[in-house]
């Protein structure tokens, strides 16, 4: 590895790529990652050079510093500022936890510190990607070299873009920071596919400058919600301290400017190359698109604490300056509002992800990782989970390890993945919940019995989270065991009771259990009869597991199937080209995919039944 400026003074530094949790970056950041653990550490062998000691190994330990001392679900309770349980109404089994956290703070939450090293971010907007078999070679614009054995590459928005309002294009980054501009041109050089996107962000209004008399509130909720199981009633804000956000609607005089002005709009005049978001269309494509509707809702959201800035979400638009005040004051509530930040599209470059294995190693280039944007999808959620992935496959890339690959019916950051390297996407990809087949078993409640346990398998998990998450299986268990020995006698007071949730009284004696499978009967609801209550936690899954037994076994049945296709492995030098009666589109989309599994193959498009009968021929 060398480092060259006029050839004087020549030192490296192999940085290592750990998770990162939003992808968006303030610039690019290119680092290594070799051993990843949420609780534990991560050893990286990194070299420095100079001219005196060019073979010189040195190796640093790496440790994980938390700001609030804490990882993922937690983190993610402690800096929110509003909390509410959506489509609770419709049953347990669809409940949606959200939570609005501080753009403040948010950055802040997870910070990697080398013990015993300086780590500083990567800044330039010029750089070049070199492969060399056996290692990876970053290139920076002052000549910089950083060679690694994996690298993650997560470019957010930044690479080759171009922010547009109106009629003009300027070549930047977000907010007005520097692009990248030849990262671009050396993974096509690579033989890496790239194309266009373009999304889009709202204006920011000063929160001081607006009128709430005219806005609806939207409290969240004073339960106790949280991410994870970790979390404390103490950690979380209490509802009186928690931010609100405020529901507004568009005006006629709003359509009438937007339309009046759609000429201007970048996404209108031709200036838009790109492809937008099919679910999150600015305001002006919402109008085009959806003529019928008199209003489009658009909610008032504060950004943090820390900051005297509303975000218009819903109020994305790539119209000039002097038309963005016009359709923000015909907002009610806004009319007299001042504008922080103004509006802007913005078009970049991405990876084609039919390109990138399931594990998100890119299959032209060894050990290139890519996560975020830069794989086609939008940079929220989907982001962060790819950021996950990519940095602890990249890490037991480096150990020898095998990949750490989610399912379809595990998580939806498998369902991602899979869509992404199997079906690929023109359109900056959402993750929304109809894309999975499985999402019964995708539930948030039971997020920690699908995954905890490979977490800490991977190093992901610490051994006191792990106890504690097998002492709560284990209650769980005794908790179902009592409760289907206690027997509920058909007598005055039980009947009184049922006859109240609108159920006939018992004729015959039957096990608490049993009881609770009839819609609003609960644990708690029966403590009074069974002398039996536990946690709350404990009591929402035998709810769960017991009303929903028939539908949650239904889909692990559908599962193992899916499961038993994915244990059938496709060679990877498989000459689908010239394999006998495979269809003409089954041979080139099998060609330029290449899946690994059986399973996967028959998840692409246009592959047919009898496509997939004659490749699970071609493996058994």
């Amino acid at each position: 590895m060398k480092k060259t400026k006029e050839m004087k003074g020549i030192t490296l530094v192999a940085l290592v790529i750990t998770v990162i949790i939003l992808l968006i970056l303030a610039t690019i950041s290119i680092q290594t990652l070799t051993n990843t653990g949420l609780f534990g550490k991560a050893k990286e062998a990194t070299k420095k050079y100079s001219e005196a000691e060019e073979k010189e190994k040195i190796q640093m330990e790496l440790y994980y510093a938390q700001i609030n001392k804490s990882t993922n679900g937690t983190s993610t309770n402690q800096i929110g500022e509003q909390l509410y349980d959506k489509n609770v109404e419709n049953g347990s089994k669809w409940h949606i936890i959200v939570i609005n956290d501080s753009k403040k703070i948010y950055g802040t939450g997870w910070t990697y510190i080398p013990r015993g090293s300086t780590i500083s971010d990567t800044k330039t907007n010029e750089t070049w990607l070199i492969n060399n078999s056996s290692q990876e070679i970053i290139k920076l614009e002052d000549g910089t070299f950083i060679e690694s054995k994996t690298v993650v590459l997560t470019t957010g928005t930044y690479m080759t873009s171009n922010v547009l309002r109106g009629h003009t294009s300027t070549v930047s980054g977000p907010e007005d920071q520097r692009t990248v501009n030849t990262l671009s041109e050396s993974l096509r050089e690579a033989g890496i596919k790239t194309f266009r996107l373009k999304t889009g962000t709202p204006p920011r209004i000063k929160m001081d400058t607006i009128d709430f008399s005219k806005t609806e509130p939207q409290p969240g909720t004073n339960q106790f919600l949280r991410f994870s199981e970790t979390t404390k009633q103490e950690d979380v804000l209490p509802f009186e301290k928690q931010e609100i956000c405020h529901l507004i609607y568009t005006q006629p005089e709003t359509h009438e400017i937007i339309h009046t002005h759609l000429h201007d709009s970048a996404m209108y005049s031709g200036l838009v190359k790109g492809v937008g978001p099919r679910y999150c269309p600015s305001i002006e494509d919402k109008l085009v698109r959806f003529a019928d509707k008199e209003r489009h809702q658009l909610f008032l959201e504060p950004e943090s604490k820390e900051l005297d800035t509303i975000y218009i979400q819903g109020f994305s638009t790539s119209m000039p300056i002097d038309v963005q005040e016009k359709m923000v004051h015909s907002l009610p509530g806004l009319e007299n509002c001042v504008i922080e930040k103004y509006a802007y599209a913005i078009e970049y470059d991405a990876i084609d992800p039919l390109q990138m294995k399931p594990n998100m190693e890119n299959k032209i280039v060894e050990n290139l990782f890519t996560a975020g944007q830069v794989n086609g999808t939008s940079g929220y959620e989907e982001a962060a989970g790819q950021g996950l992935m990519a940095g602890a496959n990249a890490a037991l890339k480096v150990d020898g390890k095998e990949p750490f690959v989610l399912r379809r019916d595990e998580a939806y950051i498998g369902v991602m993945l899979d869509d992404l390297c199997t079906k690929g996407t023109k359109e900056p990809y959402r993750l929304l919940t109809s894309r999975a087949e499985y999402r019964l078993l995708l539930r948030h409640d039971n997020a920690d019995q699908r995954l905890l346990e490979k977490g800490y398998e991977i190093g992901l998990v610490s051994q006191e989270r792990y106890d504690a998450f097998k002492e709560k299986m284990d209650d769980i268990e005794v908790a179902r065991e009592e409760l289907s020995n206690a027997h509920i006698k058909p007598n005055s007071e039980v009947n009184e009771y049922l006859d109240s949730l609108g159920f006939d009284p018992l004729a015959h004696g039957c096990s608490a259990l049993d009881l609770i499978k009839r819609p609003k009967i609960t644990v708690k609801g029966l403590a009074k009869y069974t002398g039996l209550d536990y946690e709350t936690q404990i009591n929402e899954q035998i709810e769960i597991q017991t009303k929903y037994a028939g539908y949650i076994a239904k889909a692990k049945r559908d599962a193992k199937h899916l499961q038993q296709m994915e244990k059938m492995k496709l060679p990877t030098n498989l000459d689908y080209e010239n394999m006998d009666n495979l269809s003409l589109e089954a041979r080139q989309k099998l060609t330029a995919i290449k899946p690994l599994t059986l399973g996967q193959a028959s998840r692409i498009s246009g592959i047919n039944p009898s496509d997939i009968a004659i490749l699970a021929m071609r493996v058994k």
